[in-house]
This record gives structure tokens, C-alpha cells and sequence, in this order.
């Protein structure tokens, strides 16, 4: 598998996952696209998140350190819910595939 942005291709994984981060805007809105995704200012805010704590950690966060870190930051939301709206095929993952980096890993593939 793979994606197409701005003519060249951008290899996969076989589940969709970049094999090296891509932190351009383009290829967010072309995976999105794939995973029937309508990007909102919301997504967004998920996106550059992932990114910014793949840089800082060198992976994605869990779940539940996306939950802590989104009810600190950005109060009044139930964000364990709303991730789940975002991203509806688990929010980690699926935050991390469509932000263009590469496939979470351990237990339970985050």
C-alpha cells in the first residue's frame, strides 16, 4: 500500500502507516481522505499533538496519555469520548496514521 501526495508516492506499511514520519499538511488530508475522515480544527489539534510527542518521544502516546494530556490541556471536553468521535477506529492509532507517522508500537500496538 501506499499514498499518492503532490505526484509522488509515499510508501506504507500494510495496514496504511507511513514507514518514516511525513509532517507535511498534505499527506494528512490525503490519509484522512483514505480513512473517510472530514478533517475539522479539532483533528488538527489531535494531529499536531501526535507530532509534536513522536518528535518529543520518538513514539506516539496511549490512549490514556492522550486522554490525560487533552483533559489538562484543553479542558471541559470529555475528551476519552470525543477522541473516539475524531477518530473512531482507536484514537491513538488512527491519530497516528493520519498524522503521517509511522505505526504505534507495543501491547495493543500503541
Amino acid at each position: 500500500m501506499s499514498y499518492v501526495v503532490n505526484g509522488q508516492e509515499v510508501e506504507t506499511d500494510d495496514e496504511g502507516f507511513t514507514l518514516e514520519p511525513d509532517y507535511s499538511d498534505d499527506i494528512v488530508k490525503v490519509i484522512a481522505e483514505s480513512e473517510k475522515i472530514t478533517l475539522t480544527d479539532e483533528h488538527w489539534l489531535v494531529v499536531n499533538y501526535m507530532r509534536e510527542k513522536y518528535k518529543e518521544d520518538g513514539q506516539t502516546p496511549n490512549f490514556r496519555n492522550m486522554c490525560k494530556d487533552f483533559d489538562a490541556d484543553h479542558p471541559g471536553t470529555d475528551w476519552k469520548k470525543h477522541l473516539y468521535t475524531l477518530f473512531p477506529m482507536q484514537p491513538n492509532r488512527q491519530a497516528a496514521k493520519v498524522a503521517g507517522l509511522p505505526k504505534p508500537f507495543g501491547k495493543g500496538g500503541y
